[in-house]
């Protein structure tokens, strides 16, 4: 019994693995629970969500991962090591080789610190490809000819916007402004403008169920519940569609400014492909509401959201392990 190839979307929000002829087998929330007195974890993903904001002292819920790098060395093994045990993916007689994504501006030490927790939690041999390249061939784009590109892979704690050529990246750049600093800018609102105090997973739920970035797109209404900050009791308020609008307006501004930079840095020849093509948007983040109908508006070119588009980094290292050699070979660092 052989071990199988991995494909990993180590992302600062949710954890995606790949495994080679089984498709996408496991994609939960990159939390881990430890016990403070003990150093003990307790537990891993979906099961440390649910604990966020809801602990005694002595048990904290840690993302070991920020702004799309590794911020817990010890803890991300610690989940990696989980993840691939819970799978069972070792062979008999050999260890996986692994594929990791990256943002693309990371550092020679943040890269060798994401390889070095993949080999400890079993890798044998550790790739890693940078996550705006592996999003677009997870969409369906094929990067390989020699024509212009453009993806907007918009993830939990950064958001990767590139435009690729032949197998590889032209022009990029990597912000750390995504979906998790959305929901800060959603809880600060409620608690500037209602005194009404709520946690991040209240503010992430009211993204995903009200929240749209383009005016006039979307009109709904939730009931949400916090504390008050006068008086320190639980309130319920309802929030509109409008209002996260005015709150999202910066955050977002940020994200269509980057994709501006990155099209004013483009080649002549590929603005004209990206213009007949269009742009793709992948990642948690191109689920947000008029996100698409926002950056047609300012890039004045066709965006078009891809079919998964939580998935396409893992699907992405499918199809990479399939074709491995095409990997460079500086990637094997």
């Amino acid at each position: 019994m052989f071990a199988r190839d991995i494909g990993i979307d180590l992302g600062t929000a949710n954890v995606l693995i790949y495994v080679k002829g089984k498709g996408i087998v496991l994609n939960e929330p990159s939390v881990v629970a430890i016990d403070k007195n003990t150093n003990r974890v307790l537990a891993v993903g979906e099961e440390a969500r649910r604990m966020v904001g809801r602990t005694p002292g002595n048990i904290v819920a840690i993302r070991p991962l920020k702004d799309g790098v590794i911020a817990d060395f010890d803890i991300t093994e610690a989940m990696l090591k989980h993840f691939l045990n819970k799978l069972n993916l070792k062979g008999f007689l050999a260890k996986p080789r692994i594929l990791i994504c990256c943002p693309t501006n990371i550092t020679s030490v943040e890269r060798k610190a994401i390889k070095e927790a993949a080999e400890k939690s079993g890798g044998k041999k550790v790739y890693l490809e940078e996550e705006p390249k592996v999003a677009a061939i997870g969409a369906g784009m094929d990067i390989f000819q020699p024509s212009g590109n453009m993806v907007v892979d918009i993830g939990g704690g950064t958001t990767d916007i590139a435009v690729l050529s032949m197998g590889d990246i032209v022009t990029a750049s990597s912000i750390k402004m995504a979906g998790d600093k959305f929901d800060i800018e959603i809880l600060n609102y409620i608690k500037r403008e209602y005194k009404l105090l709520i946690g991040e997973r209240t503010a992430e739920e009211i993204k995903i169920k009200v929240a749209t970035v383009f005016p006039g797109a979307r009109d709904e209404e939730i009931d949400i519940r916090g504390r008050d900050l006068v008086t320190g009791l639980p309130r319920t308020i309802t929030v509109r569609s409008s209002e996260i609008e005015k709150a999202l307006r910066e955050p977002v501004a940020v994200i269509v400014q980057a994709a501006k930079g990155v099209l004013e840095r483009t080649p002549p020849e590929l603005s004209a492909d990206i213009i007949d093509r269009g742009v793709i948007l992948t990642g948690g983040g191109a689920l947000l509401h008029g996100i698409d109908q926002l950056l047609a508006e300012e890039l004045k070119v066709p965006v078009l959201i891809a079919e998964n588009p939580m998935d396409c980094v893992a699907i992405g290292t499918g199809i990479m392990l399939d074709n491995i050699d095409k990997v460079p070979k500086r990637n094997f660092i």
